[in-house]
């Protein structure tokens, strides 16, 4: 199959290099997109495509983050009739051994997007911070349930490999092209019924800072997922389809809302009156709360096993 590495390069003067000689001589295309670095990265970027024909050089005269860069990419490898796009960082935190691994998938058609998942090097997770730990296993499990892909981990892992058919059916105008960008696309691929495994990979820290602040993962990433976790329920349980899980949405998210408001009003009410609070008052909205968190799990369940396999 014809296959394109897309880089994004930011201000990676010494590391591009190194990068570019070392992936496989199988790829076809090396489409390097400098999103205005300030560094030596064009220079270097010009040497090499003068000596390597493969390269494809692009260059953005205004910086429009890593998502930016890798869209020109992926437009840029649709331009040339590629089958696969690859995207790796500039950085060497990724290691190119792994792409046929990666790409391994897509050819066998059991994939339409593949990752990497960093997850599975327990010698790394043991020297991860304990903060940081948690910290990633409760971002990926709110990007589980606003994506809809359930079955993946590390999901902000930026070394990915697509299918460009599935491309061509994504509607590239709504992924974000910052720091959001590598859930963005998990967000997109969902509505392409697109299938997405995980490859084991070790990850490789160097002495590169991340561009990610933990303001943004804390606070801007939150609402996001809520907003896409909200909008996904909406299109595929009553605008694409209806099913079981539907009516359990239906039925289950007003008596969890209403019996949790009619307990917590109820609550004020007799705590400031001092007065005991009748039987009745209490079963109606505790009932309505379990009944009501009962179909929303179930609900829940019922998604969880419904994610795209084929």
């Amino acid at each position: 199959m014809i296959t394109s590495v897309i880089i994004p390069c930011y201000n990676v003067a010494n590391h591009i290099e190194n990068v570019i000689r070392n992936l496989p001589p199988e790829i076809n295309f090396i489409i390097a997109v400098n999103d205005c670095s300030i560094d030596d990265t064009e220079n270097v970027l010009l040497r090499l495509a003068k000596e390597n024909n493969k390269i494809i050089y692009i260059k953005h005269e205004v910086n429009q983050g890593v998502g930016g860069a890798v869209l020109s990419g992926y437009k840029k490898s649709l331009e040339l009739k590629a089958q696969i796009s690859i995207k790796m960082d500039g950085d060497e935190q990724m290691d190119p051994s792994y792409i046929p691994a990666l790409i391994k998938p897509i050819i066998e058609d059991r994939a339409d997007y593949v990752k990497g998942n960093r997850f599975r090097d327990f010698r790394a997770l043991q020297s991860m911070p304990l903060m940081r730990k948690i910290g990633n296993i409760g971002l990926s499990f709110l990007i589980k349930a606003s994506s809809g892909y359930w079955n993946i981990f590390d999901p902000t892992n930026g070394f990915t490999a697509i299918k460009n058919e599935v491309l061509l059916e994504m509607n590239l105008d709504r992924i974000h092209k910052r720091y959001y960008f590598e859930t963005s696309m998990l967000i997109e691929l969902y509505y392409t019924n697109a299938v997405i495994k995980d490859i084991p990979m070790k990850a490789i820290y160097g002495n590169e800072v991340s561009n990610l602040s933990n303001t943004k993962i804390f606070f801007e990433f939150p609402p996001k997922l809520f907003v896409a976790f909200f909008r996904r329920i909406v299109l595929k349980y009553f605008l694409y389809d209806f099913n079981i899980a539907s009516l359990y949405f239906i039925f289950g998210m007003p008596l969890f809302i209403a019996g949790s408001y009619y307990g917590i009003i109820n609550y004020y009410k007799y705590i400031n009156s001092g007065i005991a609070a009748p039987t009745g008052t209490i079963m109606i909205p505790a009932l309505s709360i379990i009944l009501g968190f009962q179909l929303l799990l179930t609900a829940i369940s019922f998604d969880i096993t419904n994610y795209p396999k084929r």
